[in-house]
């Protein structure tokens, strides 16, 4: 069975045009009620005591009326077990709502009989949260908390399983992060590191560490989220023009905070300060690396509070000692605690701090908050906005939509790989079906959602927070059915980017969007329109997307090119519109290749242009 984002496994599906509640969008439906059906029981006890034959006296019956009402209302309020330490703030809401149980430094055995008698359990890092608890909950556990952003100690396949919604705390340290990288900017510009070790070892070295001015200079942010905003207000204040590059950031969130969103190579170009503050993810990794620092301006300087490997950490240590980089603030590493022999830590013009970008007592108590608040939320039976694992989809259900969950999540990671710097809003998905009246489209939508952010970002997308995340990310959701015979759930989906930019131009449809659409073959997902080209791969693995003139021996020549290299292709695909006419070929790679085949791909004569995609 396929596992995907956290609802209760009594959730039904239902179709668009049924009349009952939509419970999928309620990722603990049924806990609410579960707590008010205690209550009514309690009650319908009392009443049904009070009715016997002999009477007490009134006061006897008044004290039974109490007790009766207690009695239900103890029943009613949740166990919450805390297994390590939180802020007095979080704890005060959580008191309020439930019975809380503060058990600090449980052994696994103790903390799988504590779950055995408890409705929610908070922890933070320390707490190994197992397929043991689960197990040993049996069921009774409804949702498990970590105050923080990180969820590595908690079995959420277990969790899945057995029902159990884990939410996280994402972004109460969002002010706390921005302060840091202020300071850590601000202590690069005057050197301020540097001449209090000077000074505090004896020196007086005001020559030495002369700084230059923040005001009017131009501060590049790569990653325009809730972090890089609020670092966009703080600089605007100290006198920084401030751009920012995020393909996927919104036009008007930015021109709010007076900011200029640019491509990646202008960034680079023009500032004269960077603060980092994108995920890390495959399209990230190392991208501050010997080819950006070769285009920025001599002198920049470089503060990143947001993942260590975004930096390629040799090509910083050089760019240092070429003087291309005047100097380095940072707050993450690649490996942390970082090795002694690292080629970053111990240099004089490198400010290091030890990952403080979370650590103030108020961010600690906005943690506290709001993982308090998704857990009362969850056990209410709410929508939690920051839920991290996926629900069980009814058999069913699933039984008919499987095939083409893969292909929805392949085509929105495939469609987001073609975009160029502009970025997008808007996202225009298609269901060919015959079935349009009763299609239930919300599991599919999901995944595509999930394809697109999850390319771009470090956030984790499930049916319960795609429709959120999207809408945060500012992208607007556009979805269509067209008719088609047969018998089948689907026909074909296709998903369409609102941008006229692309890395490969024969992506864009007829309206100029980014466009791909695909189907199921055999349980297999594969890829059967890119732009205006018919094409017939398999959606997954690497794949070259080439577009060539139409004419004679250049498929043999990129042939030939990959055979020198090592590259074995798995599958072949060429499309045209006419004889003489551009053609598009997709080629099926064995594995990803080197930077040295992918320049003599370029060097083919009658290729005009080509791109590389992968499925992960």
């Amino acid at each position: 069975m396929l596992l995907l984002p956290a609802l209760p496994q009594q959730l039904t599906v239902r179709g668009t045009n049924d009349a009952a509640p939509n419970r999928l969008n309620n990722p603990c439906c049924g806990l609410g009620h579960v707590a008010q059906h205690s209550v009514h029981s309690a009650k319908l006890q009392s009443k049904a005591h009070s009715q016997q034959p002999s009477r007490p006296s009134r006061s006897r019956r008044l004290q039974a009326c109490v007790c009766g009402v207690l009695a239900a209302t103890v029943e009613s309020r949740p166990t919450i077990l805390v297994s390590e330490k939180l802020g007095t703030p979080g704890l005060s809401l959580l008191e309020a709502y439930g019975n809380v149980d503060q058990s600090f430094d449980l052994t696994p055995e103790q903390l799988c009989e504590k779950a055995k008698t408890s409705d929610a359990l908070i922890i933070r890092s320390a707490t190994q949260v197992t397929r043991a608890v689960f197990e040993a909950a049996n069921g009774k556990l409804k949702v498990v908390g970590r105050a923080g952003v990180g969820v590595d100690n908690v079995d959420l396949e277990a969790a899945t399983e057995y029902g159990c919604l884990v939410v996280n705390a994402p972004t109460a340290n969002t002010v706390a992060a921005a302060e840091h990288g202020i300071a850590l900017l601000a202590a690069l510009s005057r050197n301020i590191a540097q001449a209090d070790a000077s000074t505090k070892n004896g020196k007086w070295q005001r020559g030495k560490y002369v700084g230059v001015a923040l005001a009017g200079k131009t501060l590049a942010i790569f990653g325009f989220g809730k972090v890089g905003a609020e670092v966009a207000r703080r600089a605007r204040g100290l006198g920084l023009n401030v751009i920012a590059h995020d393909p996927f950031a919104s036009e008007t969130k930015a021109a709010a905070l007076h900011v200029k969103l640019v491509s990646f190579e202008e960034a680079l170009s023009t500032a004269e300060f960077f603060s980092l503050h994108m995920p890390l993810t495959p399209g990230t990794k190392g991208i501050f690396g010997t080819e950006a620092f070769s285009k920025i301006k001599k002198g920049a300087r470089i503060v990143n509070v947001a993942r260590g490997g975004v930096i390629d950490d040799v090509a910083l240590a050089k760019a240092l000692d070429d003087k291309i980089v005047a100097g380095a603030a940072l707050d993450v590493f690649a490996v942390e605690p970082p090795p002694a022999d690292h080629p970053l830590v111990g240099r004089p013009d490198v400010i290091v701090t030890p990952h403080l970008g979370a650590s103030t007592i108020e961010a600690q108590e906005g943690v506290a908050v709001e993982i308090a608040e998704a857990v009362i939320d969850a056990l209410k039976g709410e929508l939690a906005a920051t839920a991290v694992n996926a629900p069980m989809v009814p058999p069913e259900v699933l039984a008919q939509l499987q095939p083409f969950v893969t292909l929805a999540q392949g085509l929105g990671r495939a469609a987001t790989q073609l975009v160029g710097d502009s970025g997008f809003t808007d996202v225009y998905i298609s269901y060919t079906t015959p079935r349009s009246d009763d299609l239930d489209t919300r599991l599919l939508r999901a995944m595509v959602i999930k394809g697109i952010l999850e390319s771009i970002t470090t956030s984790t997308v499930n049916l319960v927070n795609a429709d959120l995340l999207a809408k945060s990310r500012g992208l607007r959701i556009i979805e269509s059915t067209v008719p088609s015979e047969g018998r089948g759930v689907l026909t074909s989906m296709a998903v369409s980017l609102g941008t006229g930019s692309s890395k490969f131009s024969a992506a864009l449809d007829y309206r100029q969007r980014v466009s791909v659409a695909g189907t199921v073959k055999d349980n297999h997902p594969y890829l059967i329109r890119i732009g205006i080209f018919d094409v017939d791969l398999a959606l997954e693995g690497t794949v070259l997307l080439c577009r060539q003139q139409d004419r004679p021996g250049i498929i043999a020549a990129v042939s030939s090119v990959l055979a020198s290299n090592d590259i074995n292709i798995s599958f072949m695909s060429v499309a045209r519109l006419d004889s003489g006419q551009d053609a598009i070929m997709a080629l099926g790679l064995d594995h990803y290749p080197s930077d040295s085949c992918i320049q003599k791909i370029r060097g083919v004569e009658g290729i005009a242009e080509f791109c590389i995609s992968t499925s992960s």
